[in-house]
């Protein structure tokens, strides 16, 4: 088997070690083999981003611009094809992965926009015959380190800004789906990206530090932990840091609450993707006089969903991402009835066709908030009713974690609905809607432990990837 190479410094360099790609919906599926960078590829590449980084950053937005299109335009036309390198190697559900490559070429074809759309500011001074102007100049080097749970979509909401606003790009995806992130480097290769602009470096968490060691600024997204060692390498060297981290959303099912939406926004939000996101809902807080009735249904359409594997459009829910999530989830559900819980529903390993990681949904009822199963983030289609008296304990539930990313209120009432986008610590509130599904062109941030630094995507994302300068010009 060829092993498929990193891009360092405009070239596709092979590495020391590599690491096989297997896919989690069928074991003897190997997608393959994918180097490892070194740290002196890091170095290289870094080096050759300083060169070709100094001529971007004053490129005409016409140029850029229309390397953005070309690059939304190859993604776009090869929708079914990475869709389905997608879903082989992560794992999701064919319709998903098919709608995450879609998304990866609007996000691209928006920061093509966003190129002639920026603008400066202008000021009258305070003195007679002085202008002053503020001025958005690109940070740099940018590193961008990846998760595994969207292969596609977030290094394209990370690369996008990064080269629409000037910067020069080293890029590390998660180890566990180098195909999807090797595919868009190669689209962006060939699509005329300046050599030396754009590096794809493949590898464990060595390279994401050797990257960090390196750059002017970084944005990550993953777990907490490792979000936190890349913001303190970050202080240590006065560079920007970008974080989005985790989650323990929770979706509030008020007492006036349409029942049937509610079930939808909890499929949707806790187990569909199967449930390895930040922003699912894996706190369904439910009021008291409503619980029973929500249990019942909400099991019952649980049992409607088709888990198989990922690269087929009858599947809802693909694999578990490997091994050893599949252990972890095991794991919180033991832990979740050795707490109290009652399992409702699922929880349970399954068999297909294909040797692969495959997990039925579980859904838990009779919980508390202060059961370790509602504390941690577990990244995984597990789901714990949390029964309640009043919106207002609902409030105080929800807003009881060390996580802020999003929260959900299925309600009736539009004094309900006001404020509870009014005093819910979530960056992302929602009303009527899942708590996952999280659009383009708008900002995306959490608060506490959920997110580190800046907002990400929308126009937003300029407050990261540019530095801001003040000149004044005196006219005698």
């Amino acid at each position: 088997m060829s092993i498929f190479s990193n891009l360092v410094a405009g070239e596709w360099v092979s590495g020391d070690t590599s690491c096989l790609n297997v896919s989690p919906s069928d074991t003897g599926d190997v997608v393959g083999d994918y180097a490892d960078a070194t740290p002196a590829q890091v170095r290289d590449a870094a080096a050759a981003a300083r060169i070709a980084g100094a001529q971007w950053a004053v490129a005409a937005p016409g140029v850029r611009a229309d390397l953005l299109r070309r690059i939304a335009d190859e993604i776009e036309r090869r929708t079914d094809e990475l869709g389905l390198l997608l879903s082989r190697e992560e794992g999701k559900a064919l319709r998903d992965a098919r709608g995450e490559v879609a998304r990866a070429a609007d996000i691209f074809r928006f920061y093509a926009g966003e190129v002639v759309r920026m603008a400066g500011e202008r000021f009258a001074s305070l003195r007679v015959g002085v202008s002053v102007e503020v001025l958005h100049e690109p940070v740099g080097i940018v590193g961008l380190i990846t998760p595994w749970n969207f292969p596609i979509l977030i290094p394209a909401w990370k690369i996008a800004p990064a080269l629409a606003y000037g910067n020069a790009v080293l890029f590390k995806p998660s180890e566990l789906v180098p195909g999807s992130a090797w595919a868009l480097a190669d689209i962006i290769d060939k699509a005329g990206c300046p050599k030396g602009l754009f590096s794809l470096l493949m590898g464990d968490g060595a390279v994401g530090r050797a990257i960090v060691e390196n750059v002017d600024a970084v944005s990550f997204t993953g777990s907490v932990a490792t979000g936190t060692a890349v913001a303190q390498l970050a202080a240590a060297r006065m560079i920007p840091a970008q974080c989005e981290l985790g989650g323990k959303n929770p979706l509030v099912i008020a007492a006036d609450a349409d029942l049937g939406l509610a079930v939808e926004c909890a499929v949707q939000g806790s187990f569909l993707q199967t449930g390895q996101r930040c922003t699912a809902s894996s706190r369904l807080i439910v009021d008291a006089s409503l619980a029973d009735r929500f249990t019942e249904a909400l099991a019952a359409r649980m049992g409607q969903l088709i888990v198989d594997v990922g690269p087929s459009l009858e599947t809802d829910i693909g694999p578990v991402v490997d091994e050893r999530q599949l252990e972890k989830d095991l794991s919180y559900i033991a832990l979740a009835e050795a707490e109290g819980a009652r399992r409702v529903t699922g929880g349970e390993p399954l068999q297909r066709a294909t040797p692969g990681h495959f997990l039925a949904p579980a859904l838990f009822a009779d919980t508390h908030n202060a059961m370790r199963v509602n504390r941690e983030e577990i990244f995984g289609p597990i789901a714990c009713i949390i029964p309640v008296e009043g919106y207002e304990e609902a409030l105080d539930v929800a807003n009881d974690t060390e996580f802020g990313l999003s929260a959900s209120i299925v309600t009736n009432s539009l004094k309900l609905a006001q404020h509870f986008k009014a005093n819910i610590r979530s960056g992302l509130a929602m009303v009527n809607l899942p708590t996952a599904g999280v659009e383009f062109h708008v900002p995306l941030s959490g608060m506490k432990a959920s997110s580190y630094g800046p907002a990400e995507m929308g126009h937003h994302a300029m407050r990261f990837y540019t530095k801001v300068r003040t000149a004044y010009t005196f006219a005698a």
